[in-house]
């Protein structure tokens, strides 16, 4: 029996689990994968945003603002990457400069400081690398850019060691409600609680409709990316966006916290909740649009490309509430952009409703701060003689391209809610995410998760379920 349990290890249930773990609360995060971090969360566009683009008075406006100036605080005390690096919106018509002009009201209005209307000219004396298109821009000095990685293990380390349970491959089919207890099960186990967030992102409405008698609907939109190595990383040092249309932001130019430059996504509404393929077609699309905003993208130095979904709901903005017919359970649904940068002000409303509702004490011994894994890349050359001399691993380079050592990959696997596969080791250290994108170091990898974990290396997966990296041994040892 829990008194709340959240489903989905996303970067909203991971948020809103470090937030109530602050009280006396037994609390336990259902997720359907391997690991957090695994849907939604892992595949954006890593962008903090300023706030000028959602419409006053929606969910949307006011938790992107009070996410944008949690930040900076949370970045510090879970020591995860975040770079306030501003942002633009580019306009290469003088015929859309009152749009511009609208965006820059309505950002005021939403609360965002230090907003600032600048000619072609200035933003290129700040961005030498923008088109010579651009008549005007909007410049967003509180944007930033984040790990989204780092930032969704954080808040899930973080409620972890503040007595949070987790549960993963735990796929919630069926839920009911008897003498107010909710009843969850994946077919094989039943968990009981008095109170469930349902923040499963493209599933939220799947859920919701089992025991809601308000019916939601939730689609995907399906964007794809091209991440470019890091050498054409300081192509741009702003976020630039290009004047939003209806289907979302249009296709941005980014650098990445990790020194990468990405580009994209475009919008593609889609059934499939599972539909993570790119194609020619799309890709070519959003390097052309690409190219207005920023010139000469080095299209040789892309080293992969990805797509990923946003949970976007009927109502045009976040889905906040308990659901009707169902008291005690509450649904985050269609969080899309700028969910992310909402994320920590989503937790802090979920949050809000639970205590309302359950009036648990406060915990005394809350662990405010997180410690990350040590980066070795990051130290000055005296600091990497002395981890070294202390720990020899340090000198071990397991991944060439990002630098990563076998220390920082053994933290990652014996840390809490440590690292059970490859890609559960890749969003931990970045092992794997550089120019050759594992070509080098997944045989050293599967070596160590099997040593670390105990299992044979014909065990070890890429991210768990049937996702064996090795199918069989075809020499005997020697």
């Amino acid at each position: 029996m829990y008194d709340v349990v959240i489903i989905g290890a996303g970067v909203i249930g991971t948020a809103a689990a470090r937030e109530l773990a602050k009280y006396k609360l037994n609390i336990c995060v259902v997720e359907k994968h391997s690991d957090v971090n695994m849907g939604t969360s892992k595949a954006n566009s890593a962008i903090i945003h300023a706030g000028f683009d959602a419409k006053v008075g929606t969910l949307k406006a006011k938790l992107n603002v009070e996410g944008n100036k949690m930040m900076k605080k949370l970045s510090e005390d879970l020591d995860f990457d975040f770079d306030q690096n501003g942002s633009m919106v580019l306009c290469f018509d003088n015929g859309d400069i009152d749009n511009l002009k609208k965006l820059y009201d309505q950002g005021r209005e939403n609360g965002v400081e230090d907003l600032k209307i600048l000619s072609g000219d200035e933003a290129r004396e700040i961005e030498p690398t923008l088109s010579q298109e651009v008549v005007a821009v909007l410049h967003a000095p509180t944007g930033g850019i984040v790990c989204p990685f780092g930032m969704n293990l954080a808040f899930a380390e973080s409620a972890f060691i503040n007595g949070v349970d987790f549960k993963f491959n735990y796929k919630v089919i069926d839920i009911k409600k008897e003498n107010d207890i909710f009843l969850l099960t994946d077919g094989n186990e039943e968990i009981k609680a008095k109170m469930v967030i349902n923040a499963s992102g493209v599933y939220t409405d799947d859920l919701s409709n089992i025991i809601s008698e308000k019916k939601i609907k939730v689609h995907p939109r399906k964007g794809e990316y091209l991440l470019f190595d890091k050498v054409a990383g300081n192509m741009v040092h702003n976020t630039i966006f290009q004047l939003p249309t209806k289907l979302g932001k249009g296709v941005l130019v980014t650098p990445t916290i990790h020194g990468n430059l990405l580009v994209g996504p475009n919008a593609l509404d889609i059934e499939d909740k599972e539909d993570l393929s790119t194609t020619r077609e799309g890709l070519k699309d959003i390097a052309e649009r690409a190219a207005l905003s920023v010139k000469k993208l080095p299209m040789n130095m892309v080293i992969t490309s990805f797509s990923g979904l946003r949970a976007v709901g009927n109502s045009g903005d976040f889905i906040i509430e308990e659901a009707p017919g169902a008291p005690g359970f509450i649904n985050a649904a269609g969080i899309e952009s700028p969910g992310l940068t909402a994320s920590p002000a989503i937790g802090k409303m979920l949050k809000d409703m639970v205590v309302e509702k359950l009036n648990p004490e406060i915990k005394e011994n809350y662990k405010e701060k997180r410690k990350g894994i040590k980066k070795f890349s990051a130290l000055a050359n005296d600091e990497k003689k002395r981890v070294i001399e202390v720990n020899p691993k340090y000198g071990n380079i397991i991944c060439r391209c990002e630098m990563v050592t076998e220390a920082e990959i053994i933290d990652a696997i014996r840390r809490p809610l440590g690292a059970r596969t490859l890609d559960g080791v890749k969003i931990r250290t970045r092992a794997g995410m550089g120019r050759c994108q594992a070509g080098f170091c997944t045989p050293k990898l599967v070596d160590i998760l099997s040593r670390e974990l105990n299992i044979s290396p014909l065990e070890v997966t890429k991210f768990g379920e049937e996702s064996y990296i090795l199918t069989g041994i075809n020499k005997e040892n020697i």
